[in-house]
């Protein structure tokens, strides 16, 4: 059974209430340790093995789309199609219950096409906010939103006033 399950559990006996469980910190930790994981091994690291110790077989999903095990490497592969030495790199992290956010910095050099954009060998760099959501000790869905328009900019494709 899970921390997270049994912290609210509250006994009455006759020395007055106890509380059973976890420490709230316990389950946020194991939670950030669980999303630090995929963004480590599988974003930046690219080891897909990770996927069935981290990810449900059902899928995840991400912004209302379902991706599955073969969604995540196709998907990586784009990425670092893009931006080959592309890196995210996690700045803080805050967890409630089964919900983690993650505030990232995101860099790399563009090197392919992106979004009808030539390749331009710049250096980008932009944040972004991931809330993922945890059971069963799996991610299983997550709603990640980057400064897309900041990354344009850097790559030339906005005109500055």
């Amino acid at each position: 059974m899970h921390c997270y399950r049994l912290r609210r559990a509250i006994v009455v006996t006759s020395l007055g209430l106890v509380v059973l469980g976890c420490a709230t910190t316990d389950v946020s930790e194991t939670n950030k340790a669980l999303v630090r994981a995929y963004m480590e091994e599988i974003i930046n690291a690219g080891d897909f093995t990770a996927v069935d110790r981290l990810f449900p077989d059902s899928g995840f999903v991400l912004n209302d789309r379902l991706l599955t095990r073969d969604d995540l490497p196709a998907m990586l592969a784009g990425v670092r199609h893009r931006f080959p030495d592309f890196h995210l790199t996690v700045e803080d992290q805050v967890a409630e219950g089964s919900k983690v956010v993650t505030r990232v910095t995101f860099s790399g050099t563009h090197r392919g096409e992106f979004m009808g954009i030539a390749p331009s060998g710049r250096v980008v760099e932009y944040t972004g906010i991931a809330i993922d959501s945890i059971a069963d000790g799996k991610v299983v869905r997550g709603w990640h939103q980057s400064d897309e328009l900041g990354m344009l900019s850097q790559l030339g494709f906005l005109q500055q006033n």
